[in-house]
């Protein structure tokens, strides 16, 4: 007994005392936002010291940026590139969209405590973090989604693609990540719910020119 109390700890490295912190802050940030979220939880959290903090992170903002923006952001790139990786010439571009549209909202829903904290970041951030314009894999998705729209309407929609693309996202973030809220319990199981999703984000994209 005596010989376990008196065995040292051992001393945790410089990496892994950033990665407990990021860990920390990413849960701490998803759990409370931004604004909401302090350093000494995300210490306390890490087992460490908010001085501790500050000695990898120049500032809460950084800190934000590291633990949700960049490893959302890394996530949807190696989404998209995998997505449209089996993109071949047969493929009908219809076909595609609609896995597109399934995967993305299991993608959401694997992440979807990320996305809330940058929603959250919205709200009272004072200019100090970026929250879902901060996600430059986004910028992507809009442009390709848009390519998408151009191509099925040819230009003879009156609604610009770039508005449509970014309105079908916000309802697809909507009704994955507000899922328990917007449908009560029995209304419809998940299959049905991810595809109506699909139908109605579909509906959106492949109607006929306005």
């Amino acid at each position: 007994m005596g010989e376990q109390n008196n065995k040292p700890r051992s001393r945790r490295s410089t990496e892994q005392v950033r990665e407990e912190i990021l860990r920390a802050a990413e849960a701490e940030y998803s759990r409370y936002g931004f604004s909401g979220a302090t350093t000494a939880a995300i210490a306390a959290g890490a087992k460490t010291t908010e001085t501790q903090i500050f000695r990898y992170f120049s500032s809460k903002a950084e800190l934000f940026r590291e633990a949700i923006q960049q490893p959302l952001d890394n996530h949807l790139k190696n989404f998209m590139s995998q997505a449209f990786a089996d993109m071949g010439d047969e493929a009908s571009l219809e076909g595609h969209a609609r896995s597109y549209i399934e995967e993305l909202q299991d993608f959401i829903s694997a992440h979807q405590r990320m996305f809330l904290s940058l929603i959250m970041a919205e709200t009272g951030k004072r200019g100090e973090v970026q929250g879902m314009a901060g996600i430059d894999a986004l910028h992507d998705y809009f442009s390709r989604g848009a390519e998408v729209v151009r191509e099925r309407t040819g230009g003879a929609d009156k609604l610009p693609p770039e508005l449509m693309v970014r309105i079908s996202f916000a309802s697809l973030l909507g009704c994955v990540l507000f899922k328990d809220w917007l449908y009560p319990e029995g209304m419809a199981d998940e299959e049905v719910l991810r595809q109506a999703t699909t139908r109605f984000v579909m509906d959106g994209i492949y109607s006929g020119p306005v």
